[in-house]
């Protein structure tokens, strides 16, 4: 057993059943044994690919786009590029080279500032990015209130923040949220007597046909960050990329169960309470919700597609401005955009503010 299951254990045992988000937070975000605290490999070696570990192409298509898009700002000032969830640093060396080579004044121009809670994280961040000068790092988006002129970004993060789970009741017709608890040593998914978040909000007329048990899972933290960073950003752009659908294609016949699963050893599994910070886990980024979230703090929405598309889109430009891809770069640039890959389960999500 591991260290995080004797203490979630003991913790249901001091308090009864726990929501399955605190679960999730202490499996994933324990400062000591949370499986992103540990220095664990991405690519061939580790549970999971990302663009990131693909090569540096994803991070240099990246750097043009970002290039691009604060040559539209107006000049004479310095521009921030916004980096949260960066991990060990990876992506943001693969972009600062870029700008560094390709765009040097935008490069002299630019801060490229990190929200990074974790001091293991920020650790590794600054190991890999020591030859910068103009990397800063902060704890959370309310330490840069209203600050930002240029482009705040995520890549793979809000998946991964913690859900709260609903499952819908068909004879009761009322939601209850999942919680956890221990039978026989090992974890299971209990009812909770009350909710512990706000229950999911579904038109009437949707209830009526819904299947028993049908379930969602809600991300109070995934929306909450989309609005932090909104007030951050004081004018340009705010971009995720991530697992995830809108609302409409979530309520899908052949999804009633969710979303949530776990990553280990590159195989997918629905074990989500399997030997907790071991394992990945993860939950569909519901962008209908996201994009409610900055229309009401004034962003209006610029695009919505699958990664596939936008790299697509951005590779063009490249192409057109400095020539063809090297052939390191085309095996990389295929990857990316492939459907079966990573092309189409990511989608890119971006709002702005003029």
């Amino acid at each position: 057993m591991t260290e995080i299951a004797q203490r979630l254990r003991g913790e249901i045992q001091r308090r009864g059943d726990i929501s399955f988000a605190d679960f999730m937070r202490a499996s994933l975000y324990d400062p000591e044994q949370g499986y992103y605290s540990q220095r664990r490999p991405i690519g061939k070696l580790g549970d999971f690919f990302t663009s990131v570990s693909v090569g540096s192409l994803f991070g240099q298509l990246l750097a043009f786009q970002i290039a691009r898009w604060i040559e539209q700002m107006p000049s004479g000032a310095l521009f921030q590029c916004v980096e949260a969830g960066a991990h060990d640093g990876h992506l943001a060396l693969d972009i600062l080279n870029a700008l560094q080579e390709s765009e040097p004044t935008i490069f002299a121009a630019l801060e490229y500032w990190i929200i990074e809670p974790s001091p293991g994280r920020r650790e590794m961040q600054e190991d890999k990015l020591n030859q910068f000068r103009n990397v800063r790092w902060f704890s959370s988006m309310a330490e840069i209130h209203g600050l930002v002129h240029g482009v705040i970004f995520s890549n793979e993060l809000l998946d991964a923040m913690p859900v709260h789970i609903f499952r819908w009741d068909k004879s009761r017709r009322e939601w209850n949220e999942m919680g956890v608890n221990v039978l026989n040593e090992e974890f299971v998914f209990v009812e909770l007597p009350a909710p512990t978040t706000v229950e999911p909000k579904l038109p009437e007329e949707l209830l009526h046909v819904l299947p028993n048990h049908y379930t969602v899972e809600l991300s109070p933290g995934a929306l909450q960050w989309w609005a932090d960073a909104s007030c951050a950003l004081a004018r340009g752009r705010l971009m995720t990329i991530d697992y995830g659908e809108t609302f409409e294609e979530a309520l899908s016949t052949g999804r009633t169960s969710g979303s949530l699963r776990a990553y280990s050893r590159h195989r997918m599994n629905p074990e989500v309470l399997k030997e907790p910070g071991k394992q990945d886990i993860t939950a569909n980024v519901n962008f209908t919700e996201l994009e409610l979230v900055g229309q009401r703090s004034g962003l209006e929405t610029e695009l919505f597609s699958t990664q596939s598309q936008f790299l697509m889109r951005t590779a063009h430009n490249v192409w057109t401005r400095n020539g063809p891809f090297s052939r390191q770069q085309v095996r990389q640039f295929q990857t990316l955009t492939h459907p079966e890959h990573l092309g189409r389960l990511f989608r890119v999500f971006i709002q702005a503010r003029s």
